[in-house]
């Protein structure tokens, strides 16, 4: 396989500019600018769902105890690896859109056990303000239970994100190199006591900024897809200091893969302490600046 090249979408000898020529180099291109846009804006409004990460009013751990949580009706406790919510009476809840309690007298429902990183919703209905969903998951072995809903003010005063100006500079070539076999690779969290364990397939190599580089991918949400998460040089300056991430499309058949560091995005961390999210693995934290991609929330801005 060859190895990738430092792609700055310059044509052989565009370094040597002629006299009486224009110099075409620092010329916005209109319909990568374009693309970009597009993406970043349906970025955003899925970053905005009435339900989506920016909704989450509370983060809570369920342990054998039983407990009332803030946001969510019922009690709550963990028995056999799933998850027991006892409902009073009056207290309802929709589960695959069924009442749970339909005579409103009490009941008790079971649910799980539940895989890790996957999860399920209940939804309770708000009379004149929308609706409440509730997210059952488990992460880090762990269940959590999030209340999330449209009025939460981290959702309603949402300003959007600010991100560099596209550049076709760091829309590069690398090459994935497969592993022999399958890593699972333990990443750090940003709540302590926790941490993700995920497959990591192979890394993906690339030169950038006159560095041979290298980042360890996992599995993206897409079959043949991958995602890597990172930091660089500007992480806790102008990006967010704990990590970003980035879609990479399937390889090609030799390996290439497109890596477009415009398209490198927060995690719901970066808005808020009601997440999760993974760290990159060490060999992830990359030496160079990349400018590009999303910056600091505005939310992390105002509280600095």
């Amino acid at each position: 396989m060859s190895t990738p090249t430092d792609t700055d979408h310059r044509s052989p000898g565009a370094g040597q500019h002629r006299a009486g020529q224009p110099d075409r180099r620092n010329i916005p291109d209109r319909e990568f600018e374009a693309a970009w846009a597009h993406w970043h804006a349906a970025h955003e409004r899925h970053r905005a769902d009435p339900h989506g990460f920016l909704a989450v009013t509370h983060l809570h751990w369920l342990d054998a105890a039983p407990a009332r949580l803030d946001g969510a009706p019922g009690t709550w406790s963990i028995e056999d690896d799933a998850v027991r919510l006892v409902l009073g009476a009056g207290e309802r809840v929709l589960c695959d859109g069924q009442e749970v309690n339909p005579g409103g007298a009490g009941a008790t429902l079971v649910l799980g056990p539940i895989p890790e990183r996957e999860g399920l919703t209940l939804r309770v209905e708000d009379a004149g303000a929308g609706h409440t969903v509730i997210e059952l998951a488990k992460r880090g072995g762990r269940y959590v239970v999030r209340p999330r809903h449209p009025l939460n003010p981290l959702l309603t005063g949402y300003r959007g994100t600010p991100a560099y100006a596209p550049t076709a500079e760091y829309s590069i070539k690398g090459i994935f190199i497969p592993f022999a076999e399958p890593r699972p690779t333990t990443v750090g969290a940003a709540v302590e006591g926790i941490h993700h364990v995920y497959e990591a397939p192979g890394e993906i190599r690339f030169r950038l900024h006159g560095e041979d580089l290298s980042l360890t991918a996992f599995n993206g949400h897409v079959p043949g897809t991958l995602t890597v998460l990172f930091t660089d040089a500007t992480s806790g300056k102008t990006t967010y200091a704990a990590n970003r991430s980035l879609t990479v499309p399937a390889p090609g058949a030799d390996g290439t893969v497109s890596l477009d560091f415009n398209r490198a995005v927060n995690l719901p961390c970066a808005y808020t302490d009601l997440a999760t999210c993974p760290l990159p693995p060490a060999e992830n934290r990359l030496p160079v600046a990349i400018e590009a991609g999303e910056q600091i929330p505005y939310e992390r801005q105002d509280a600095s």
